[in-house]
């Protein structure tokens, strides 16, 4: 019996889907991220996917969340360490400009656009506000935290989609866009700590 055969708890199965869905949006795009699709892969049947997920569209939304909460944990876990000293600011910003561009994130969200199901994208956005939620003493009230959170996803975002031509042609490097949040991030990090001193 094969192992994609045998029986599966509703959790398992979910979770083997999503993994595929991820692994199809970062090798061929989002338009590849299909019931059938992610069935085929998984060797399981559409009417499995349809019982779980409901619809493509429910598909792509679990996948959001699922991508939003692995790209936030990480995150998270190198924003810790830069804090404590054990880990660097590009840590933070590798992390963040890879979601969007390797792990299929921006992709992602202009397929959600394109398509007319933008609430798609609240699990992402919503991922992010709790990040910096629970990083900022002030809770919604630090504003500074969430408007350095806000260009360092925009950079990001605006890099998967175009940084690389638009760097190209203007004759910089194709790490500036990195280079300029690593700077920003940088700077907003020292004043977080300055401002929590004692």
């Amino acid at each position: 019996m094969s192992i994609a055969k045998r029986r599966l708890s509703p959790e398992e199965s979910r979770s083997m889907a999503l993994a595929a869905a991820r692994d199809l949006l970062m090798e061929t795009g989002p338009q590849s991220v299909t019931l059938k699709a992610v069935a085929g892969r998984i060797g399981r049947t559409h009417a499995n996917l349809l019982h779980h997920f409901g619809s493509a569209s429910g598909l792509q939304k679990a996948l959001a969340v699922y991508l939003s909460d692995e790209v936030c944990g990480m995150i998270a876990q190198a924003i810790q360490k830069s804090r404590t000293g054990e880990g660097a600011v590009r840590d933070i910003v590798d992390l963040t400009f890879d979601a969007f561009d390797k792990q299929g994130a921006a992709a992602l969200w202009s397929w959600m656009m394109l398509t007319g199901n933008d609430d798609a994208l609240d699990p992402i956005v919503d991922a992010i506000h709790t990040l910096v939620d629970d990083f900022a003493e002030g809770g919604h009230k630090d504003r500074e935290m969430h408007e350095d959170t806000l260009a360092l996803v925009l950079m990001a975002l605006g890099d998967a989609l175009i940084g690389e031509r638009l760097s190209g042609s203007l004759g910089l490097a194709r790490d500036s866009a990195r280079d300029m949040a690593e700077r920003q991030l940088d700077h907003a990090l020292e004043r977080w700590k300055l401002e929590h001193e004692d």
